[in-house]
């Protein structure tokens, strides 16, 4: 009996109130399956009985190494079992069974109050960026995603170390005006990573959650639950605001990426029921205020200027004013510059390069470089002079006894 059969036995029963012998005269059934349909609430539904499956036979030694290892891979229960049919059918089964052997592990909802919490995450833009040099790449971008208000902050970075990565999120912290009570991470290397069931953060991180005297946390491995705020703006900054555009370096893909965000953030969201630039003034009231004495940022060392006159920062070779041969020089470097010292005095100021194994060299340099050169060629050499000690004679006379007598 097919459904459409099925309701026109009821309507006819129900509504015009004819009998079951007339039911069965006008649909051609019998009057017993009429019966039946009056009786049945549910619409009639097709079901195949079931033959079962080849796993059945097996599920009980699956279940056995469940039990004793919930999360044996389905490729080494087949193997254990000497399972040699089709795979799928088996994986499909040990997925069903998994869960009944593992302990519970429900993702809570968190609940975020005004300046508690802004999660943070690196973004790859499926997109070619040009990076000087003739190459193209696709730098990381850092996103930061306010938990209550749901702002989103955002910049390509040149690498994803952790110099880099403390000082974009510095700059992202100078565009809020503030600072949230607790950072989310997830195992970036950079960061921090999970040892011995513990979360641990590296040295640089420790120094600039101190500085800021807020805390971060590190979300277990493979659980992107826990910061989905951020994943979702990812996914969102994917679909949106990368389509169609084209860029012409870091500094072009960051200046439209800012003018994008301010229309962002003053976009209805639905889960919000408001505009996340209604909320921010409530979540920046509540953070922390930037302290007062910047952390340490960027790239900081201290080297000794070889005869080649060049220092190297993130596998690129920059020139430096050759004066500093053989003295020690301070090399510093932040997201756009890169800066040599010799005590006080600036000896090498090159813009930040975010290609790779580039050498590049200012003009002044390589002429001083030459200069210095052409006069240490032209220089004429010095013959080193013997000082030869002269003893006094009359001490030779006082030796041999020929002291005149007086």
């Amino acid at each position: 009996m097919t459904v459409e059969d099925w309701a026109e036995i009821r309507r006819l029963h129900r509504v015009e109130g004819m009998a079951i012998k007339a039911i069965g005269r006008r649909m051609g059934v019998s009057r017993n399956a009429v019966r039946r349909a009056l009786a049945r609430d549910a619409p009639p539904k097709y079901e195949r009985a079931s033959k079962g499956s080849i796993v059945d036979a097996v599920e009980p030694a699956v279940r056995e190494l469940l039990q004793s290892h919930p999360r044996m891979p389905a490729t080494v229960v087949a193997e254990r079992i000497g399972w040699d049919r089709s795979l799928t059918v088996l994986k499909d089964r040990v997925r069903e069974l998994r869960p009944y052997y593992l302990p519970p592990d429900p993702a809570t909802r968190t609940a975020y109050d005004p300046g508690a919490r802004v999660q943070c995450d690196l973004w790859f833009p499926p997109a070619p960026v040009p990076i000087g040099f003739g190459q193209v790449g696709s730098p990381p971008v850092l996103v930061m995603v306010s938990g209550y208000s749901r702002m989103i902050f955002a910049r390509m970075l040149p690498t994803r170390q952790g110099r880099d990565l403390i000082a974009g999120r510095w700059e992202l912290l100078r565009a809020m005006g503030g600072v949230p009570a607790q950072l989310v991470w997830d195992n970036e290397a950079a960061v921090g990573s999970w040892r011995a069931g513990q979360p641990r953060l590296t040295e640089e991180f420790e120094a600039f959650r101190g500085t800021l005297g807020i805390s971060v946390h590190q979300c277990r491995p493979r659980d992107p639950e826990a910061k989905g705020l951020v994943e979702r703006a990812n996914g969102y900054l994917e679909t949106s605001f990368l389509p169609g555009r084209t860029f012409t370096g870091p500094g072009d893909f960051n200046t439209q990426l800012t003018e994008w965000l301010t229309r962002a953030n003053a976009r209805h969201h639905r889960a919000l029921g408001a505009r996340p630039v209604d909320r921010w003034s409530a979540d920046l009231a509540a953070m922390l205020p930037l302290p007062p004495v910047a952390p340490q940022l960027g790239w900081s060392a201290t080297v000794r200027l070889p005869r080649d006159h060049y220092v190297r920062l993130d596998s690129n070779d920059y020139s430096v004013d050759p004066v500093a041969v053989g003295r020690k020089v301070i090399v510093a470097a932040d997201l756009e510059q890169v800066t040599v010292r010799l005590g006080s005095k600036v000896v090498a100021a090159h813009e930040r390069c975010w290609a790779r194994q580039q050498t590049i060299t200012e003009p002044a340099h390589r002429a001083a470089a030459r200069a210095l050169a052409h006069a240490a060629a032209h220089q004429p050499p010095t013959t080193p002079v013997e000082v030869v000690e002269q003893r006094d004679l009359s001490t030779y006379d006082a030796v041999f006894g020929l002291t005149e007598v007086a």
